[in-house]
């Protein structure tokens, strides 16, 4: 399909592209996706449809002949497009993706699914972003999220993650309750990482089993106490006054621990970590 030429920010045809708000596109059945470096992400997705995408016109001559002719792709000036998404915006290139069908509970935590993350109200969409990331980076085999944590197809969350959170499978959970009651049920073994943990992340112990959740709880007030007394709790060690890192740094170093030190190097090791106040 040729390109086609917008010329006013008017145009019924780029209508999910203006004034974007993630909230109307969730509404709609939509997400939007930022960026050359994501868009190949969305594009061989099998999960997520692409429905049309937006370009500036340095951005369209540099993408000539590489997108699929299924597609509409709609071509405006800079000025224009970023009169068209409301921001200031340089990137110059968008897509609309469909969200589809919503995996379920069954779907993320399969039998092959060793390494699992879990967020629990997190709600800043740069830590979401961060930890899908790396999720995708250290082989995460899906991510469960509670109904307070940001929607991980946020733009935001998706640009952050550079497409982590189109590539690994995730599913909502009603709270942090029951999603420990669904991984425990399924065999995943609960680590809880918290300033007063035990386990020392980067030390010898390891979990004992195969199954491996790690769940994440949103900076400051981190995981409830309740979580900590269910789980066998563990930390990062840290010079000085400072106990926690930025919660999706800590997730990094938690899965680079796991994966470094898996008895099977080449597929992630599964047991539950609960990242408290990260």
């Amino acid at each position: 399909m040729p390109f086609i030429d917008i010329e006013s920010e008017e145009d019924p045809r780029i209508e999910a592209f203006r004034s974007i708000r993630d909230r109307e596109l969730r509404d709609a059945g939509s997400f939007i996706v930022e960026g050359e470096v994501v868009l190949p992400v969305l594009l061989g997705n099998k999960h997520f449809a692409t429905q049309a995408l937006l370009l500036s016109k340095n951005r369209a001559q540099h993408l000539a002949g590489t997108l699929p002719e299924s597609i509409p792709v709609y071509v405006a000036s800079q000025a224009l497009m970023e009169r068209i998404v409301g921001m200031p915006f340089h990137r110059g290139v968008l897509a609309v993706g469909t969200r589809g069908r919503e995996r379920t509970v069954d779907e993320v935590l399969t039998a092959e699914s060793s390494l699992v993350l879990g967020l629990c109200g997190v709600t800043n969409h740069d830590n979401v972003g961060g930890i899908f990331r790396n999720a995708a980076a250290f082989g995460v085999d899906g991510v469960l999220y509670d109904e307070a944590t940001c929607d991980p197809l946020y733009r935001k969350a998706i640009r952050v993650s550079s497409g982590g959170t189109l590539h690994v499978p995730f599913a909502q959970v009603p709270n942090e309750a029951a999603m420990i009651e669904l991984l425990v049920a399924r065999g995943y073994e609960v680590l809880a990482l918290s300033p007063r943990g035990e386990l020392i992340i980067g030390g010898q112990q390891r979990p004992k089993s195969s199954r491996v959740a790690f769940l994440l709880g949103a900076e400051g007030p981190g995981l409830s106490e309740a979580t900590l007394k269910r789980c066998v709790t563990a930390r990062i060690p840290m010079t000085g006054t400072w106990d926690s890192l930025n919660v999706s740094v800590t997730s990094g170093i938690a899965l680079a621990w796991l994966r470094a030190n898996s008895s099977q190097s080449d597929s992630p090791r599964s047991a539950e970590v609960v990242i408290e106040g990260a």
